[in-house]
Parts: C-alpha cells; sequence; structure tokens
C-alpha cells in the first residue's frame, strides 16, 4: 500500500511555487515598466529625430525643440563632481572604521552611518539651499550659488553611507592571513592599507563606487533644490543647469500625455533605466570578479 505524503512535503511545494510565482510577477511588473516607459519614449522620435534629441542643448517644447543634451550632461556632470569627491572620502572613512578605529569608535560610528542613509533627499536638499549654495557662490563667484557644483557636493555626501557601508564590509570580509602575512614581511600598517587590503578589497569596492553612482544619477529632490532648474548647458560649475531627473519632475504635471513632450520626458526616464541596468550588470560583473579571486 503506498505511503502518504506527509503535509510537509505539501507545505515545500506549495512555498516552492510560491516563490516562483513571486519572482515570475517581479520580473513581469519590471518588464512591463521598462516596456511601457520605452515605447512611450521612443515615440518621441516619430516627430524629432534622434541626433537633435541627443545632440541639441536646446530645449523648448512651445518652439518645437527638443534636445536633451543639457539634462544628459547635467547629470552626468553632477554624477563625476558627486563620486569625485564622496568616493575618495568615503572609501577613507571605510579604511579608518575597518583598520584603525578602536571598538568603541566603530560601534559608535557604524550606526550613525547608517542613519545617514535613512534620512529624507528634502532635507540634504534644504541644508544644501541653507549653507552649500551660498558657499558655492563664493567659489564659482556665481550670483546664485545654484548650479552643478551644489548638486555634485550634495549628492557627494548623500553617498557617502553607500560609499562607507559597502567598502568596510569588502575590507572586513578579507582574511587576516593578508594582513598578518604583510606585517611578518617588515610591512608598516599604511602600507598594508595601501598596497594589500585595498586592492583585495577593490571589487567590493568598486561595487560601493557603482551603487553610490546609481544614488546619485537618479537622485531628484535634493537636485531639483539646489541645480537651478534652467535648460542652459553648463558652461561651468556654478552656472544653473538642470539634470534628466529634475526636468522630469519638473515638467511632467505640465505635459499632455501622448504628446511630444511628454514622449520626451518618458524618453529621459527611459535613458535612466537604461543606466541603471548598465550599472546592475557592472556590479554582477566585479561582484564575480571578487568571487573568482
Amino acid at each position: 500500500m503506498p505511503q502518504r505524503k506527509s503535509w510537509v512535503y505539501y507545505n515545500d511545494r506549495l512555498s516552492r511555487y510560491l516563490f516562483i510565482s513571486s519572482a515570475v510577477l517581479v520580473s513581469l511588473i519590471i518588464l512591463c515598466i521598462i516596456w511601457f516607459v520605452g515605447m512611450q519614449g521612443l515615440s518621441t522620435f516619430r516627430e524629432v529625430s534622434i541626433i537633435e534629441f541627443f545632440t541639441s542643448s536646446k530645449w523648448s517644447p512651445d518652439s518645437g525643440k527638443f534636445g536633451a543634451l543639457t539634462f544628459i550632461a547635467g547629470s552626468i556632470g553632477t554624477t563625476l563632481i558627486a563620486i569625485l569627491l564622496g568616493g575618495p572620502l568615503g572609501l577613507a572613512g571605510a579604511v579608518f572604521l575597518a583598520e584603525i578605529a578602536p571598538p568603541w569608535v566603530r560601534a559608535f560610528m557604524r550606526p550613525a552611518t547608517d542613519l545617514f542613509a535613512g534620512i529624507p533627499s528634502v532635507v540634504y536638499g534644504y541644508v544644501g539651499i541653507t549653507v552649500i549654495v551660498g558657499l558655492t557662490g563664493k567659489l564659482t563667484n556665481s550670483p546664485t550659488g545654484y548650479g552643478m557644483l551644489a548638486a555634485g557636493i550634495v549628492l557627494a555626501i548623500m553617498i557617502l553611507p553607500t560609499v562607507i557601508s559597502l567598502s568596510e564590509d569588502a575590507l572586513r570580509s578579507l582574511p587576516r592571513t593578508y594582513k598578518e602575512a604583510s606585517l611578518a614581511l617588515g610591512a608598516t600598517r599604511w602600507q598594508t592599507i595601501r598596497r594589500v587590503l585595498v586592492p583585495a578589497a577593490s571589487p567590493g569596492i568598486l561595487t560601493a563606487i557603482i551603487l553610490a553612482m546609481a544614488r546619485a544619477i537618479g537622485e531628484t529632490m535634493a537636485v531639483q533644490m539646489v541645480i537651478g532648474n534652467s535648460p542652459r548647458f553648463p558652461d561651468s560649475l556654478g552656472s544653473p543647469t538642470s539634470t534628466l531627473t529634475s526636468n522630469i519632475v519638473m515638467e511632467m504635471g505640465n505635459t499632455p500625455f501622448g504628446s511630444t513632450w511628454n514622449n520626451g520626458l518618458f524618453m529621459m526616464a527611459f535613458i535612466l533605466l537604461i543606466i541603471a541596468l548598465i550599472m546592475i550588470i557592472l556590479v554582477r560583473t566585479a561582484s564575480r570578479k571578487g568571487a573568482a579571486r
């Protein structure tokens, strides 16, 4: 007589199907979002040439001008400033917490660092308006202080928790034999950190930098508050300009759905989606290289 299957068997199968269904549902939702945004965005090129959209800096929907180069340059510029400022500072903080700070300092600083990631972006934007904009105005001799430099500094502060946390995890996950062998060969602590530990943790540090870039290029509210929101090509660090995200949030509510103007904004959103997918691929590549070591 065949043995009856226990409830544990059916529970395991039910859990398996539930997880598979959830994964399929999430994948379908993501694909539908990409499909919808992509189709709406690509509809722009029915009336606007691809060359004009990506190479022209003239954005005047009332006049039929749809050049997005200004916003693409603004997004790339602010992200680069943020990484150039926040990347080394975050890596220095991670090295301090992982290798230099005493345990009581680490126990205090790590939760404080994680707390910064939970601060709403509007708070960073408000601090940027009240403090950073005035400083950048003096540095760049700008009458207002709004521009890429102010936005880049705000973003550099915002990405610090990401860089510090992930880089510290990468450093602390290294085998202790790396450090012990270096010190046994006569290297100083700084030589060990610079020539052994940081290179060995480079895949994890690279992952932190890439994720920080993804956070910076997709940030909206804080950037919108300090960049000036002017559709002008940035000719200096102190000149007001705009980014893909800030222009979308400024204009999306004022455009009729299906119009060329609206489709152009969807195309900007699609560009951001493509950038995010590229960042994910780079993170996975860096992770595989780290696992192969």
